[in-house]
């Protein structure tokens, strides 16, 4: 640089003052070499001036200790190499005062796991978990809030912008049930292998909660008419069966079931154009009967499949047409 040869190694950079300035969105110099100050005073890193004050050389603070599953013996890779950061000292940033949304970013980045079969959901994307043993990457706006030093509004605006740059997947369940927090280009930038796509209906049906469905993705604007009443017999095919219960009682349990679905956040149930067909697995007459009802799309795709056994009730509700605990419901897309 500048018809200057630097010597670079492993956990080592160089760049300009400038660059540092748009890093970390300065407006001065002197804003911005005392970040490098304070992090040098934290033992983060140290740092040199170069070529008349122009040029920053620094170097992560114990590189090799704390990075021992990659290879160090050469330079990182000028705007396309990642590093990473141990997390106990991540912590201590964190845990410093008020966070930026890039304090945010890094928070939200060395806290991923993928394909971690004691973390639930990470089989299906890079999954925020902040690690607290219990496996469960639930999270809610309010303990993001206490971790970040933000009020639970700016965390949801955060958090929104973030979703809207496509950063991250934001799936929030009903109630007290909390968030979870997907990172879209952790795979293809940590692993070089494509990012895989995230269906929060079906983290929901993983996590055996209901997901928050938005007004604008209602079909029709049924969103405030039930199910069980949009739902009509055109669209329910019963296949023929030895089956003790009638037809016309198996269209009223296929309706309840996706009124049953419907609360737990599926909107295809609010679509006039979705089909109910309703397969025998098995009967027993004096006993149970289990069916495969597969729900499919407008575009004649199978969109979910679930297995629903029907048993009879008690006497006084022989009357009655009978109904499918949901208990009994099993499913997957």
């Amino acid at each position: 640089m500048e018809h200057i040869t630097y010597t670079i190694g492993p956990g080592e950079w160089i760049c300009t003052v400038t660059d540092l300035q748009e890093w970390f969105r300065c407006r001065f110099q002197h804003q911005a070499l005392s970040i490098l100050r304070f992090f040098e005073e934290q033992n983060y890193i140290t740092y040199s001036l170069l070529g008349k004050n122009r040029l920053v050389k620094f170097k992560i603070s114990d590189w090799p200790k704390d990075n021992t599953v990659l290879e160090y013996n050469y330079p990182c890779k000028k705007d396309t190499g990642f590093f990473f950061f141990p997390i106990a000292k991540v912590h201590e940033l964190i845990g410093i005062g008020k966070c930026s949304e890039m304090d945010v970013i890094l928070d939200l980045w060395i806290h991923a796991v993928y394909n971690d079969s004691s973390v639930l959901g990470s089989d299906s994307g890079p999954i925020v978990y902040y690690r607290d043993n219990t496996g469960n990457p639930l999270t809610s706006f309010n303990e993001l809030g206490e971790r970040w030093s933000l009020s639970k509004a700016s965390v949801s605006r955060l958090l929104k912008k973030l979703e809207e740059k496509e950063y991250i997947t934001l799936i929030s369940f009903t109630g007290k049930h909390g968030s979870v927090i997907y990172l879209n280009n952790y795979l293809s930038v940590m692993f070089n292998i494509s990012d895989v796509m995230i269906d929060k209906e079906e983290i929901a049906m993983k996590m055996q909660l209901p997901i928050h469905v938005p007004e604008e993705i209602t079909i029709e604007d049924s969103a405030s008419v039930s199910v069980s009443e949009t739902v009509t017999d055109s669209q329910i095919t019963v296949t023929k069966n030895d089956s003790c219960v009638p037809d016309s009682h198996m269209k009223f349990i296929v309706q309840k079931v996706a009124e049953l679905l419907d609360s737990q956040g599926i909107p295809c149930c609010h679509c006039s154009k979705t089909r109910y067909i309703l397969s025998p697995l098995s009967a027993c007459k004096d006993i149970f009967n289990t069916f495969t009802l597969n729900i499919i799309c407008p575009y004649g795709n199978a969109a979910y499949r679930f297995e629903l056994s029907v048993s009879p009730g008690d006497e006084s509700a022989q009357k009655m047409p009978a109904v499918a605990e949901p208990s009994a419901l099993k499913g997957g897309e």
